[in-house]
């Protein structure tokens, strides 16, 4: 659960896992966004990078176009309409967003102002809290992949 604050608006991606985070970390006025879903892997789904590695040797999803799926820039399109959306609401609060693990990933490298392919350099486990914000006016990564039981203490 998140320290008891306020949000001006909460996003969450359409899938059940992401809807299911909301509720655990008892967020409320929750807005499903389809923007915020997973990156569709097309026909990569279910496969691991080492299997899709076998027919095309250093494929990864930051570079290559899965048959079937969204390339980087079509995903990159996604996260920066959620990021408009989140900085508009910026101006009365906090924006919390609810999503999943390249996505995420994507979106953080788009706030900070990087390509999309710049994702690639960012862990992030299941389950943890980063904050993106501000600082001295220009867009910041706060906080980065902090467990969830270590929110309370830094927010």
């Amino acid at each position: 659960m998140l320290p008891d604050i306020r949000p001006a608006l909460v996003l969450s991606s359409p899938l059940r896992r992401a809807l299911r985070t909301a509720e655990l970390a008892a967020l409320s006025d929750v807005v499903v966004d389809d923007d915020l879903r997973e990156w569709d892997y097309g026909e990569y789904e279910g496969r691991t990078t080492e299997e899709i590695r076998q027919a095309r040797p250093g494929w990864t999803i930051w570079t290559g176009d899965p048959p079937g799926g969204e390339t980087a820039e079509q995903v990159s399109a996604r996260a920066d309409r959620v990021l408009s959306r989140a900085r508009g609401a910026l101006r009365t609060g906090d924006v919390i967003i609810v999503g999943h693990g390249h996505f995420l990933r994507l979106l953080t490298a788009r706030w900070i102002e990087l390509p999309a392919s710049a994702g690639q350099r960012f862990w992030l486990d299941t389950g943890t809290l980063c904050v993106l914000g501000f600082e001295h006016g220009n867009a910041a990564m706060l906080r980065w992949n902090l467990p969830a039981a270590a929110a309370a203490a830094v927010l």
